[in-house]
């Protein structure tokens, strides 16, 4: 255990980061001396290059956290000093625990379970999320296993974790999100209260206190446990009706889902089918001690001798217990990390998908559909539609759910196109609402090309990133030769009886909330199609924008507007046309209309193809536009510039000139040149500045704006 000696941060490791500790008793330089650690270091048969760069990786890593440091003892100690004398006057202790709790990070030390960090934390880039965990030792236990579990999917997570009523801590330490365990009121779950039954009042009151004085200090996503479902019940079969055990915590959930809806941003997690899809009775430990505590049985594993004084020193002997917690004694804090990672990953996006790309021959249906001559030979005589059958039905209809949440549905098959829609049919007798069609698919590549191409064309046709792309398929040749050449792509079709389970479950192929654009994306996304075919066929780019007629709606948002979970989507989305890359969630959005030095602008586009929905999102904070997006299915119409100009006129008469910022990352080189092309000058590296009039309306005209005039951009005109 590695205990910084002035803040306490406390970073258990394996022997390898000890040594490079230990090797920085003396001044080090970096990268110079890197290959004489490396050399520390036993040999494990990885390529020197790639040790040589995790032991880089990882000193950096340690400077990050303070273990190592530039300075040197003394210019230590005056930074220290300079941190803390802005305190001076208040109790010296004080103003140690403040320092120490603004850089703490883990669970409370006598609860950590601490796995020791290696040279594998640190080997690879990981996209960095810090949280704070509110709760008791139910939670805090879990604290490195989500550590472990978001290293898992390539995300470096930071925990700082203390206790319900530390509400502070919140805006103590840096946070993307908030995570709140089973709060203590769930003991009151279970007693009748002085003046009738209301079993989950307390427990309510006192989650609704603290979700608004968290709302007041954060606007990161919260994330909050609903509690288990009990295993035994203290009356047995004579609790009936809503007064038993059992049904009171029911009641207490779907209290606290209603509860978590009228707050912004606030997301339940269902702890209770996460414990019951592996097993509640060796999960929870009301079995054992006590019909609220809600604990692990494995903790009785792993609790100190020395408290066995209580019992005299006489307790059963454990084995038995260790059985039926399946040898793990932290089962549960495994299972549980999951669900909240899970959780995170769906509210913040990481990772998230945008298109399921499917076989068909041996995927959706059995067989080769060019021999069976038909997707199906199911007659309600030869089984029930949950036989056999059912494995695909279930499968069709688990794609059709992810079409409604907004993902879009591709398919690529080695396959004859005129045959398969001639054959692709389905008797009257069928479940055709839980059955996918041709039309349910946004493009479709049937043909005896390579299925790699198939998917990079894909991929260019719809315009996204190789990496939010899924790919479904029976052939382990396919599925191989796909790995192998298409890295990014993730790829399924291993377990055929698992798939439905996979697509309906997997966080990354969910939203936190359904938004009407959502519902809409495949129309969406096929008028796209439309559009480019369109473009191909007619020679002049303005020819082709006038053939569009293109309405735009602009509208400046207001608190009662319902459009932010559409902005709040829009920005966690779009990754090429988006200035900052910066995501708002819509609590930021929320308290940002309601600023009087802040300003929200939305786009809404339509054009005789169909209707693109609100495809643009501008906020502007003291006369900055930090967040600028566009969806990449609008691009190309000159709407940005449109957008932008519209903005510039609505704020003509400020005496403070409009600023724009760009920062690049990996995918908005389409964005960097927005401020340039309008008339904006760099005025500091990233930061640009219109300083020059324009003859319109201003701040007088109404919130909500409609013009049929877009303009590509060079054209010289304006909306």
């Amino acid at each position: 255990m590695i205990v910084h000696a002035i803040s306490h941060m406390r970073l258990p490791a394996d022997r390898d980061i000890s040594a490079l500790v230990e090797y920085f008793a003396e001044p080090r330089r970096i990268p110079e001396d890197c290959d004489a650690m490396t050399a520390l270091l036993p040999n494990t048969g990885d390529p020197p290059a790639m040790l040589r760069d995790a032991v880089e990786r990882s000193v950096m890593e340690l400077l990050s956290r303070e273990i190592l440091t530039e300075k040197t003892p003394e210019e230590e100690l005056a930074a220290v000093g300079a941190k803390l004398a802005s305190s001076h006057g208040r109790d010296p202790a004080e103003i140690i625990d403040r320092y120490r709790r603004d850089l703490k990070e883990g669970a409370e030390p006598y609860w950590a379970v601490g796995a020791s960090y290696g040279l594998d934390d640190f080997s690879e880039a990981r996209k960095r999320v810090d949280i704070i965990l509110f709760g008791d030792c139910d939670i805090q236990m879990e604290a490195d296993f989500l550590r472990r579990e978001a290293a898992r999917r390539n995300v470096d997570l930071r925990v700082s974790a203390t206790f319900p009523d530390d509400i502070r801590f919140a805006s103590e330490h840096k946070h993307d999100a908030v995570l709140i365990g089973a709060l203590r009121a769930r003991h009151l779950v279970a007693e009748d209260l002085a003046n009738g039954f209301n079993p989950h009042a307390a427990y309510i009151a006192h989650a609704t206190e603290l979700l608004t004085k968290l709302r007041e200090l954060t606007s990161a996503p919260i994330l909050i446990d609903n509690l288990p479902e009990p295993t035994v019940q203290p009356l047995g079969l004579a609790e009936r009706g809503v007064k038993g055990h059992r049904t009171r915590f029911r009641l207490t959930n779907v209290a606290l889902a209603e509860l978590a809806n009228a707050f912004s941003d606030v997301y339940v997690v269902d702890i209770a089918a996460a414990l019951a899809a592996v097993g509640s009775e060796r999960l929870l430990d009301d079995g054992q001690v006590g019909f609220t505590h809600f604990g692990s049985p494995g903790w009785m594993l792993q609790r100190p001798e020395s408290e066995k004084a209580a019992v005299h020193d006489i307790f059963p002997d454990t084995a038995p217990l260790a059985h039926a917690v399946g040898g793990d004694p932290y089962c549960r804090e495994t299972v549980v990390a999951e669900k909240h990672i899970d959780t995170l990953v769906t509210v913040t996006g990481i990772g998230r998908k945008k298109c399921v790309i499917l076989d068909l021959d041996g995927t959706l249906w059995p067989g080769v559909l060019a021999e069976t001559g038909s997707p199906f030979a199911w007659t309600p005589q030869i089984s029930g539609a949950f036989s056999f059958i059912g494995l695909y039905f279930g499968l069709h209809e688990a794609l059709l759910c992810l079409k409604k949440r907004g993902f879009v549905l591709a398919c690529v098959s080695k396959n004859d196109e005129a045959t398969v829609r001639e054959l692709w049919k389905y008797p009257d007798h069928y479940p055709t609402q839980r059955l996918l069609k041709p039309d349910d698919f946004v493009t479709l590549r049937i043909n005896w090309n390579n299925k790699v191409d198939n998917i990079r064309s894909i991929a260019e046709e719809l315009g996204f990133g190789l990496d939010t792309f899924l790919f479904i398929d029976d052939s382990p040749v396919e599925r191989d030769r796909v790995r192998q050449r298409l890295p990014e792509v993730e790829v399924w079709g291993e377990d055929p009886f698992g798939l439905r389970r996979r697509l309906l479950n997997d966080p990354r192929l969910q939203i936190p909330t359904i938004t009407a654009e959502a519902t809409a994306r495949s129309a969406l996304v096929k008028a796209q199609i439309a559009r480019q075919h369109l473009r191909a066929e007619i020679v002049g780019e303005a020819q082709y924008i006038e053939s569009l007629q293109i309405q735009c709606r602009i509208e400046r948002l207001t608190s009662t507007s319902t459009k932010l979970a559409r902005v709040e989507e829009l920005f966690q989305r779009t990754t090429q046309y988006n200035t900052t890359g910066r995501k708002f969630s819509s609590s930021e959005l929320a308290a940002l209309v309601g600023n009087p030095n802040a300003l929200l602008f939305a786009i809404d586009v339509s054009d005789r193809l169909g209707d693109h929905g609100m495809v643009g999102a501008a906020v502007i904070v003291d006369h900055e536009i930090v967040g600028f997006a566009v969806s990449c299915r609008a691009l190309g119409m000159g709407i940005e510039h449109t957008f932008l100009r519209h903005i510039l006129d609505e704020m003509k008469d400020s005496s403070v000139p409009l600023r724009g910022r760009i920062i690049p990352t990996p995918r908005n080189i389409p964005a960097r040149n927005l401020y340039r092309d309008n008339g904006f000058a760099e005025a500091e590296c990233g930061l640009w500045e219109f300083a020059a009039p324009t003859a319109s309306h201003g701040l007088s005209r109404p919130s909500v704006f409609t013009t049929s005039v877009v303009t590509p951009l060079g054209s010289g005109a304006t909306a």
